[in-house]
């Protein structure tokens, strides 16, 4: 099964020195029943690509709540084993949650088969998103118009050996 954890740069470079994305309990998105009773579609590069949007979305609120981190979002797609990430059935139809799954065990960085990040252009756009997230959150339609912004921006896709380049390692 195919997981999307969602970061930010500095939770990436965080992952990359400790070569965990989570030692207990990581919070990811995947292609859930709800999920696809949400989007309306059997194509699973389509259900996929929904869950990495959900993850993206997940991220920019990491991204609200730590002003330091720079301004792009950042999704790993993980493989784990089947079973080893549930959703909640009780909040599995809350549109905020949906897609939402909990891995659990260690989370090795070493199992991710990609990274998903913004490019430069749009951290303007993600920083402005970030910052219009809470009155989205609330309802202000001008805010929700601002997060879409963010949105229209497609993630890059990474290699993981790309990855101590992304977070200013030398590997």
């Amino acid at each position: 099964m195919r997981v999307y954890v969602p970061l930010t740069l500095s939770g990436l470079a965080e992952a990359h020195k400790t070569g965990e994305l989570g030692a207990e309990s990581v919070l990811a998105y995947a292609v859930t029943p709800a999920l696809r009773e949400w989007y309306l579609s059997d194509d699973i590069e389509e259900l996929e690509y929904a869950a990495l949007s959900r993850a993206a979305l997940a991220s920019l609120r990491l991204l609200a709540k730590d002003p330091g981190a720079p301004r792009r979002r950042v999704v790993v797609a993980v493989d784990v084993p089947d079973g080893a990430a549930a959703s909640d059935p009780d909040r599995g139809l809350d549109p905020a949650a949906l897609g939402e799954v909990r891995v659990t065990g260690p989370l090795p960085l070493g199992k991710a088969a990609a990274v998903h990040v913004d490019a430069d252009e749009a951290e303007a756009d993600v920083a402005a998103a970030a910052q219009a997230l809470e009155a989205a959150d609330a309802g202000d339609d001008d805010a929700q118009f601002v997060v879409d912004g963010a949105e229209d921006h497609e993630l890059l896709w990474y290699a993981t050996q790309e990855i101590p380049q992304l977070v200013g390692a030398d590997g």
